[in-house]
C-alpha cells in the first residue's frame, strides 16, 4: 500500500543526498575542486557523502571505457534499496515507474479478447466505447476484420488490424448467437478499466458481482461504485467483491472502495517511526447495509485490498470466501526523485478496526486476513470453484 504524493522525511536524506550526488558528481567529473569554496564544504561534509562522490568521480575519470551515467546512478540507488533486505522497498527508474505506473492506453474499439480457431472471442466489452456502442457483447466472436478473415492468424495479428488511429474507422464481421453481423466502429483512445462487473443467476437469485484488479490506478474506486451501481439496478439482490490476485496500490482508493458498502468509522490506521497516528473514515454514501456481500479472496489479496477486506469482516459488514491473504501489515511512502525516477520504501504499520496488524511483525509476510468460509482454488478444475462457493454463500444471505 503507498500513499502518493507525500513530503520528503528526514530518514531519507541520506539515501537521498546520496542519489544527488552521484547525479551531481557525474556531471563534475570527479572534480571538487572545480566547486566554489563556500559550497564545496556543504556539499562534501558528510563522510558518507564524500565516500560516495569519490568512488563516483573516479570511475567517471579513470576507468577504462565510457560508462553510462544514468545506468550507474540507477544502479548505485537500486543496490542501496537492496541493502535494506526489504520486499516491500523499491527504487523504480525512471523508464520502469513509466511503465508500470502509468495507466494502459491502447487505441481501438474496447474490448478483451482471447484466440480462436475462428478469429477473437470476446470476453469483455469495456463499457461506454465503440464496441459496447455498436452492440458487441461477450461471447461474440469477431472472425472477419475489413476483407481479411482471421481464421488461422495469430491473435497479435488480428489485434493489429483491429487497432489504429483515433477517429479512423474499422469493419468488424462478427458472430453473435450463431449469426453474422457487419458493423463499421470508430476507432477510439481506450484506457483499460481496473473494474469489471456481470450479474449471475443462482438458483433463481440474481446476484451481482464485481471483479478489481488492482488498486494502483486513481479513480479505481470510483470504477468499483459504478460497478456496484449497476448491478444493483440491473437486479443484483446482493453483491460479490472479487480481490484475488489485487495486490494492493492507493490508500486513498482503498478508503473510496471500503466507503461503498461501510457508512461510517474507522476503515484503517497508520504509524510509522516518523508518521504521527493517522486514522482514515469512512467517506459516506454507503449503499444500503441489507443488501448481504461476500469478498473473494486468495493469498494474493494483499495491502490496500486486505485493508478493504478487513474492515468488511471487522464491521461484519461481509462474509470473506477463499484462503488466508498475503499479510501485508505495513505500508509505504512514494517520493519522486530527479529525472522521473521514484523511491518506495516502508514508513510504518497499519491496523484494521479492530487493531489487527496483517503483517508478520513488520516486511515479513503475515496471517493476513483469514475467510470466513475456506474455499481452496482448483487448478485443474474448468469451473471456478471459489466463485461458486462465493455464490452459494451469497445466496443463502438474500433474504
Amino acid at each position: 500500500m503507498s500513499k502518493r504524493p507525500s513530503r520528503i522525511r528526514r530518514n531519507l536524506a541520506l539515501a537521498l543526498t546520496g542519489a544527488v550526488l552521484l547525479v551531481f558528481g557525474t556531471w563534475l567529473g570527479g572534480h571538487a575542486t572545480w566547486l566554489p569554496s563556500p559550497l564545496r564544504s556543504p556539499v562534501l561534509g558528510d563522510s558518507h557523502a564524500r565516500l560516495v562522490h569519490q568512488v563516483l568521480g573516479d570511475i567517471h575519470a579513470d576507468y577504462f571505457r565510457k560508462v553510462n551515467a544514468g545506468q550507474l546512478t540507477n544502479s548505485g540507488i537500486t543496490a542501496m534499496i537492496a541493502s535494506l533486505h526489504d520486499p516491500f522497498s523499491h527504487y523504480f527508474s525512471p523508464a520502469v515507474y513509466k511503465s508500470l505506473f502509468t495507466a494502459p492506453h491502447l487505441n481501438g474499439i474496447g474490448v478483451d479478447v482471447t484466440p480462436s480457431k475462428r478469429g477473437l472471442q470476446i470476453v469483455d466489452v469495456f463499457n461506454g466505447y465503440p464496441a459496447a456502442r455498436a452492440g458487441l457483447l461477450p461471447g461474440d466472436l469477431i472472425i472477419k476484420v475489413g476483407s481479411t478473415s482471421l481464421a488461422g492468424r495469430s491473435a497479435s495479428f488480428a489485434q493489429g488490424l483491429i487497432r489504429g488511429k483515433p477517429g479512423t474507422t474499422v469493419l468488424i464481421t462478427f458472430l453473435a448467437g450463431g449469426r453474422k453481423r457487419v458493423v463499421r466502429i470508430t476507432r477510439a483512445h481506450i484506457v483499460v478499466p481496473v473494474a469489471a462487473d456481470r450479474t449471475y443467476t443462482y438458483h433463481g437469485i440474481k446476484l451481482g458481482y464485481v471483479q478489481l484488479t488492482t488498486f494502483d490506478q486513481a479513480g479505481a474506486g470510483n470504477e468499483v461504485r459504478a460497478d456496484v451501481e449497476q448491478v444493483l439496478h440491473e437486479g443484483a439482490r446482493g453483491i460479490i467483491l472479487d480481490l484475488r490476485e489485487n495486490g494492493g496500490g492507493l490508500i486513498n482508493e482503498a478508503i473510496k472502495t471500503a466507503s461503498i458498502f461501510i457508512p461510517s468509522g474507522t476503515i484503517v490506521s497508520i504509524h510509522g517511526r516518523n508518521t504521527p497516528r493517522q486514522v482514515f473514515t469512512a467517506t459516506g454514501g454507503a449503499i444500503s447495509s441489507k443488501i448481504p456481500m461476500v469478498v473473494l479472496v486468495d493469498s494474493q489479496t494483499a495491502s490496500a485490498s486486505e485493508i478493504v477486506t478487513a474492515a468488511l469482516q471487522d464491521y461484519h459488514r461481509a462474509t470473506v470466501v477463499g484462503t488466508h491473504t498475503f499479510g501485508k501489515g505495513v505500508f509505504q511512502d512514494s517520493f519522486g526523485l530527479p529525472g522521473g525516477g521514484v523511491l518506495e520504501i516502508v514508513a510504518g504499520y497499519y491496523y484494521t478496526p479492530n487493531g489487527r496488524n496483517l503483517g508478520g511483525g513488520g516486511v515479513k509476510q503475515g496471517a493476513g486476513v483469514r475467510p470466513n468460509v475456506y474455499a481452496a482454488e482448483n487448478p485443474r478444475s474448468s469451473t471456478d470453484h471459489q466463485l461458486q462457493v462465493a455464490l452459494k454463500t451469497l445466496a443463502a444471505e438474500v433474504k
